[in-house]
């Protein structure tokens, strides 16, 4: 098992329906909005709630911020790229994915994919080596979001890429040494976006790999955005190509 920590988080795995074997309310939690609803949620699925002390509940966790709520679940399955391929077939729609070649930093893992279930992204490929895991520090900084985005586990990186290619997969590497700018890049392709590590971005290998390496043009003195920043940026835009958003009109 592990643990899910905060009251956002809790309350998305509870709706997401992952095997859930107890939760941890602190005693003195006020009883109200999402707190009641996790309560609520809990009794429909029969999942175990239990009031404790601060410093029982505090001894259970590792992110340091839990809100007075804790969750023991088991851990998020992680598929192999043949199931994000297969995820893509099922929804009838021309592939989009984020490979993630090394991001170290929870923080930033969480942060990504809570934009790539906002902008739709079909999965996220991470490394297993040398990057982060979905740790609850992870699932906390997702806000819940790690329980609906996909995500696929493999060795290398470059050899994902080669792999999604021959499934005809139009692959772009996001750098500051691309000769495109990344909005114009056509992302109405079947896509695969891939984001550099923290301080490295992409390893040489991985950058060869890509169809093509595309730039966020920047007119500051930093060098960089941050990772997550960047994935954003690039898949808001993959979104707007799409035309999947549709705002309402005033």
């Amino acid at each position: 098992m592990e643990t899910i920590e905060g009251r956002n988080p809790v309350m998305e795995a509870l709706k997401a329906g992952r095997k859930i074997s107890k939760i941890l309310l602190e005693s003195n939690i006020e009883r109200h909005g999402i707190v009641d609803q996790i309560i609520q949620q809990a009794k429909s699925g029969n999942v175990q709630v239990e009031f404790v002390d601060r410093n029982t509940l505090e001894r259970q966790c590792s992110t340091g911020v839990n809100q007075g709520v804790v969750a023991f679940a088991a851990p998020k399955k992680l598929l192999e790229l043949e199931d994000l391929l297969e995820i893509s077939r099922k929804k009838e729609e021309k592939p989009f994915y984020l490979l993630l070649d090394g991001i170290e930093d929870p923080h930033n893992l969480g942060a990504i994919l809570r934009t790539a279930e906002a902008t739709g992204i079909h999965g996220v490929v991470i490394r297993e080596r040398r990057a982060a895991g979905i740790t609850p520090a992870v699932i906390k900084a997702s806000a819940g979001a790690v329980e609906y985005v996909p995500v696929a586990q493999v060795n290398n990186i470059s050899q994902a890429i080669i792999r999604l290619k021959k499934n005809n997969v139009w692959v772009i590497g996001i750098d500051m040494a691309g000769t495109v700018e990344y909005t114009k890049v056509d992302y109405t392709l079947p896509t695969a976006i891939v984001i550099g590590g923290e301080g490295k971005g992409l390893s040489d290998l991985a950058a060869r790999r890509c169809d093509t390496l595309a730039v966020i043009p920047m007119v500051g003195r930093i060098s960089s955005l941050n990772a997550s920043v960047a994935a954003a940026v690039v898949m808001y835009e993959a979104l707007r190509q799409r035309g999947r958003y549709q705002p309402s009109l005033m």
